[in-house]
């Protein structure tokens, strides 16, 4: 009997959705004490301030960054009167003009130093160096 099948296939199903129904909770409406009637107008209007304020924050923002980068890419160090020049800590890579050394130790002193200006959040860190030659003074 197909039929009859079919018919206990349905009822297996309306059992398992009236079951999955009365165990999940109803939904209760959201109520705010000083709801108002929507107007398109005024919820128009909430979204251009929100908007507006997220931009102020956003712009506020990309000053002190581009304060701080000016800082950075004109920041000069002296290590035991040895000068190298940061020029940029963009996307957290910091690019170093500095003179060849004799000395491989000040320049793996150096290296470490330059490191330690762009630590990234999971511990590494890169670092560009450009070497432009010996000092004078060598």
């Amino acid at each position: 009997m197909p039929g009859g099948r079919s018919s206990s296939k349905n009822s297996g199903k309306l059992f398992s959705e009236a079951l999955l129904h009365s165990l999940t909770p109803p939904l209760a409406p959201e109520v705010h004490p000083t709801a108002q009637p929507h107007n398109m107008e005024t919820t128009m209007e909430h979204i251009l301030q929100e908007n507006s304020a997220v931009g102020r924050r956003l712009e506020g923002m990309d000053n002190a960054m581009a304060s701080l980068t000016a800082e950075t890419k004109s920041m000069c160090l002296n290590i035991a009167s040895f000068q190298f020049r940061v020029t940029g800590l963009e996307q957290h890579v910091a690019t170093v003009e500095t003179h060849i050394t004799s000395s491989w130790d000040r320049d793996q002193e150096l290296l470490y130093l330059c490191s330690k200006l762009v630590d990234l959040e999971d511990g590494s860190s890169r670092v560009n160096v450009r070497f432009i030659g010996f000092p004078e003074n060598m």
